[in-house]
């Protein structure tokens, strides 16, 4: 399937048929495998050769969907996670030791910030934050303990990028592990083992899922790499379920069609924003006023689903756009068919202190927007009645 379009290699990738002839894979759901023989089991434990033995481990369905992502990533291997979470933390246990050292960009998940300041130091590892846009910062962090660069791009919620030539360049002259998010960009719009990253990592909750169905993540990688990711989730047990597996992978099958529409419709609330009263900017990677565009068409195939725009009257003005919304979502979420809005300060990112958002953009009357794939025209009109009435 190497040789397929994305689309095709989404839609056309199963696992092996059953006796059944089924034209969609089932659904596996079952804690444990049955062995042949005593040396059937014992070779599978033995890993003298592939196959199932128990959920924890791997699964038909699981194995489909990781699979798919690496069909669309370019990676070689990888393995299904019970949530974005679980991916970023075992991406970062499986090689970190007591006394290694991480360089990663300030701008991060909540969640992710927490691993790298309040849990990893409990066990001896260490971090320095590099601000995102410093292109010089990132080599002059690199410690001789330095084991690993982790970096999201575009970042969350700020939309800040990442040179992934560059970094993955730095990482390769310096022996160290490029580690990316590729959560916001999806495989569809952005392969960062194309420019050289050695772990990818994904949230599939968001736009992978794409309804907001079901928790999961995933990491893929080299084969090289992934005998150290196995041996820390098989031994931790952050396990994806077969049948979120199995939506997971039916979710792949409509990945393009769905960034596309994302995409599109978030590129025309970014137009319509732009320069409008009640605002002090508006960003979106493929908007010519966008600092790093001409970055966002060299790595990117389109902007991506988020639109964060920063409201002239502050925390209270944030409130009173939210509570203005009719149609569009509360939520914490992102990655839907449904528009979300959030206001990251007193959610998502609440838990940095006020210096700490500052310092990556997020800033009280920021609002990110997840642009879903209702009709342009009503998703239009909520943002500019919200934006009247909380004036």
């Amino acid at each position: 399937m190497s040789d397929k379009k994305f689309e095709t290699a989404a839609i056309r990738h199963q696992i092996e048929r059953s006796s059944q002839k089924e034209h969609s894979s089932p659904i596996y759901m079952t804690s444990s495998f049955k062995f042949d023989d005593a040396e059937d089991a014992r070779s599978l434990f033995a890993e003298e050769k592939q196959g199932n033995i128990y959920s924890r481990y791997s699964n038909p369905n699981t194995d489909e969907f990781i699979q798919k992502l690496c069909l669309l990533e370019g990676a070689e291997t990888g393995m299904a996670m019970a949530s974005g979470m679980a991916a970023m933390f075992t991406s970062l246990a499986a090689f970190l030791s007591s006394g290694d050292h991480v360089v990663a960009s300030r701008s991060l998940f909540g969640s992710t910030h927490q691993i790298l300041t309040k849990l990893l130091p409990k066990w001896g590892i260490s971090s320095t934050y590099v601000d995102i846009l410093d292109d010089a910062g990132w080599e002059k962090a690199i410690q001789p303990n330095t084991k690993m660069i982790f970096l999201e791009t575009p970042s969350n919620p700020a939309l800040d990028l990442v040179d992934l030539e560059k970094i993955c360049a730095l990482g390769k002259s310096k022996g160290i592990l490029v580690n990316v998010d590729n959560c916001f960009a999806t495989p569809y719009l952005q392969n960062p083992i194309k420019w050289g990253a050695d772990i990818v990592t994904h949230s599939a909750t968001k736009f992978i899922d794409g309804q907001g169905r079901v928790i999961g993540g995933a990491i893929v990688t080299t084969e090289e790499l992934f005998p150290e990711i196995k041996f820390m989730a098989r031994h931790t047990g952050p396990s994806m379920s077969p049948f979120n597996g199995w939506l997971l992978s039916k979710s792949l099958e409509t990945l393009a069609v769905r960034m596309d529409k994302h995409c599109d419709n978030a590129l025309k609330l970014a137009q319509l924003l732009e320069g409008h009263s009640a605002l002090k900017q508006v960003r979106y990677p493929f908007l010519p006023s966008f600092p790093q565009y001409e970055l966002a068409k060299k790595q990117m195939r389109l902007g991506g689903g988020i639109v964060t725009f920063e409201l002239k009257g502050g925390i209270d003005q944030g409130r009173k756009f939210l509570d203005a919304l009719e149609m569009i979502s509360l939520s914490a979420n992102l990655g839907d068919t449904r528009t979300i809005a959030t206001h990251p300060a007193s959610t998502t990112h609440s838990k940095l202190s006020e210096e700490e958002r500052l310092a990556v953009g997020i800033t009280p009357g920021l609002v990110r927007v997840s642009v879903g794939l209702e009709h342009m025209d009503d998703i239009i009109a909520d943002v500019e009645q919200a934006l009247d009435r909380s004036k």
